[in-house]
């Protein structure tokens, strides 16, 4: 059993036949809508998926990748809805605009489970995710201990990139870790830019801020592939040993933040769990068993990745 990703709605409408049944044999079909699958988390929550399933033998996986437009990402929902599929999960791409078609979802009688980004409402059977309030305060704290480390006071110039804007993961990797900073009147983030999760637009953001900023101490990316941009356009210009680059997701395998940590280019990651192992268990559950009641929400925690640890952790999450 394969993988089916649909860059187009009228392909899930000739596949789903397909979905339905197999050499007479009752199969199981899980929607996802993913999304954006450019982004190399969402790739490798899509990779891990199909393997999970996969295991299961008796279930047919359908993705639909919505390219980071809500419109498109509704529609396809709305696809996935008159198929009525067993399992619809839902990676939202903003909050508000998801949060009506995934009701409509639940009033049709389709379980949902809501990965990773909350909605506005609960229109979800559960919601499963993990803490990036808590990341954005272990970011915070990595920050302050690095500039005290350097200067042997908490102080210096910090670079801040931004995914995007209205997600809940930013907000709360934002407001975490400036719920720290906000404590040191000495570290000041000097530039913040949005580069919409990105490693081309963080390189082009980091770019005009070198230009602009001749000190910078510490640049924290709210994802890894922003982070490793600026790595990048500090290092066309020559500056890359003059500050220190700290991201989010620690992905495993050789493009991920995790290698990334023990090539040097960042000084630390955060591992931000896939939640998809969750997703599956849940959603197996839910599957076979009628009278399972899942929890309305999972919180699952993330770990700092240092040097100290990379090395361990990449053997740990490369699959």
């Amino acid at each position: 059993m394969k993988k089916v990703v649909l860059p187009l709605i009228a392909v899930l409408a000739l596949l789903f036949p397909a979905c339905r049944k197999t050499e007479g044999a009752k199969k199981f079909f899980v929607a996802f809508s993913q999304c954006n699958n450019a982004e190399p988390y969402r790739a490798a929550q899509n990779q891990l998926m199909e393997k999970l399933f996969q295991e299961k033998g008796d279930v047919q996986l359908v993705i639909a990748d919505a390219q980071q437009d809500n419109s498109k990402q509704i529609a396809q929902i709305e696809t996935f809805i008159r198929q009525k599929p067993d399992l619809l999960i839902v990676a939202p791409n903003e909050r508000a605009p998801l949060t009506e078609v995934m009701g409509r979802a639940m009033a049709a009688g389709i379980p949902v489970i809501c990965l990773e980004r909350d909605i506005t409402q609960p229109n979800y059977t559960t919601f499963i995710g993990a803490d990036n309030l808590a990341i954005g305060r272990m970011a915070g704290q990595f920050i302050v201990d690095s500039l005290n480390h350097k200067y042997s006071k908490p102080q210096g110039k910090v670079v801040e990139i931004r995914g995007l804007l209205g997600v809940e993961a930013e907000m709360e990797r934002y407001n975490g870790a400036h719920d720290v900073l906000k404590a040191y009147p000495n570290i000041h983030v000097v530039h913040e830019a949005v580069a919409d999760w990105l490693q081309s637009n963080a390189r082009e953001r980091m770019l005009e801020i070198l230009r602009a900023q001749p000190e910078i101490d510490v640049v924290y990316g709210h994802n890894d592939p922003m982070a490793v941009g600026a790595y990048l356009a500090a290092h066309d210009l020559g500056r890359e040993k003059q500050m220190i680059f700290v991201g989010v997701d620690g992905l495993g395998g050789p493009a991920g933040g995790v290698k990334k940590v023990m090539d040097g280019v960042l000084a630390a990651t955060f591992y931000y769990p896939l939640c998809v192992d969750k997703a599956v268990e849940v959603g197996d559950q839910i599957l076979r068993d009628r009278s399972f009641h899942a929890e309305k929400q999972y919180i699952l925690q993330p770990q700092l990745i240092t040097p100290d640890n990379a090395s361990a952790m990449y053997q740990k999450l490369t699959f």
